[in-house]
């Protein structure tokens, strides 16, 4: 699990036994039809090679992601740590408009993993 762009919103990628990646975002709504709402967004399609990764999202509520980037090492020195890995790369935000065109805006992002728990009966 990785922070995504606001405190409390969050990224999961599943790397299944096959080999698929898997994953959402969880995110709040910042539309006035739903501020403040929490939702999740599947991936629709997603890759993982190597450490490198894309995957685009389901829409909800007209907006949908895209992101390609890698998985790299973090600042945290062992995997209880924040940031022990970070995903580094280029995520794009795209909104249906009116009249069904779409608009979209992009930026750089570095998503810091969350510290995994080692002991869950800790």
């Amino acid at each position: 699990m990785y922070a995504f762009r606001r405190d409390g919103e969050f990224l999961q990628l599943n790397v299944e036994e096959d080999g698929r990646l898997t994953g959402f975002v969880s995110r709040y709504g910042d539309l006035d039809s739903d501020r403040g709402e929490f939702m999740n967004q599947f991936f629709k399609q997603a890759k993982l090679e190597g450490k490198n990764v894309s995957f685009t999202t389901t829409v909800v509520h007209g907006k949908s992601f895209d992101f390609k980037g890698t998985i790299e090492r973090g600042d945290g020195k062992n995997p209880n740590d924040e940031a022990y890995y970070v995903l580094k790369g280029r995520l794009s935000e795209v909104s249906a408009g009116d009249g069904g065109k779409s608009t979209g805006k992009s930026e750089d992002v570095a998503f810091k993993s969350f510290p995994r728990d080692l002991n869950p009966s800790q």
